[in-house]
């Protein structure tokens, strides 16, 4: 969760081809992002990787970092966060990010911890696969794209999106910068 990490030096991201940090959790982001390309058929330049989310809840401006986005047709389809260990409490701001990243709802969001996943409706917040092969693959994202409405929500309802991601993200992260993760 906080920003300490070992460092083992450099490496060459998987998407990218640019020189990241290479840390523990970087190696677990490294093996999503070659699951995606080569088990779920998405070619690189269909993925984006380390988008900035800035969030304001009541004047504090702050942000998150999402992992992975998949655009097909220039439509964001999919995004992928990437959490350590046990997944399930990172649904909800998993969903959060799907639902403030664009204008529209990303119809799918994705939480895993590289062994395990979570893969879910933004639209309904309904989990509809666990395990890393419920991601969906290009095809299923294609007819997906093709067949669904684009969805919106509300001002007020993104605000509370906002608030949820910010509780559960930045104020998490800010704590364990600021002292539980600096005590070791």
């Amino acid at each position: 969760m906080g920003h300490k990490h070992l460092v083992f030096g450099t490496a060459t991201d998987f998407i990218t081809g640019k020189t990241v940090l290479d840390t523990p959790d970087e190696r677990i982001r490294q093996k999503i992002a070659r699951f995606l390309v080569k088990d779920r058929g998405f070619a690189k330049k269909e993925i984006k990787t380390r988008i900035y989310l800035p969030i304001e809840v009541d004047n504090d401006l702050d942000g998150v970092t999402v992992d992975f986005t998949v655009v097909l047709d220039g439509r964001t389809m999919m995004v992928v966060m990437f959490g350590p260990g046990d997944i399930v409490s990172r649904q909800r701001p998993a969903l959060a990010v799907a639902r403030l990243l664009e204008p529209f709802i990303v119809p799918f969001a994705v939480i895993s911890n590289g062994v395990d996943a979570y893969t879910m409706d933004s639209v309904s917040g309904k989990v509809t696969g666990q395990g890393l092969f419920s991601i969906p693959t290009k095809n299923s994202l294609l007819e997906a794209a093709r067949s669904g409405q684009k969805q919106t929500i509300t001002d007020s309802r993104r605000q509370k999106e906002a608030r949820i991601l910010f509780c559960m993200d930045v104020l998490t992260r800010r704590e364990c910068d600021s002292f539980s993760c600096n005590r070791f």
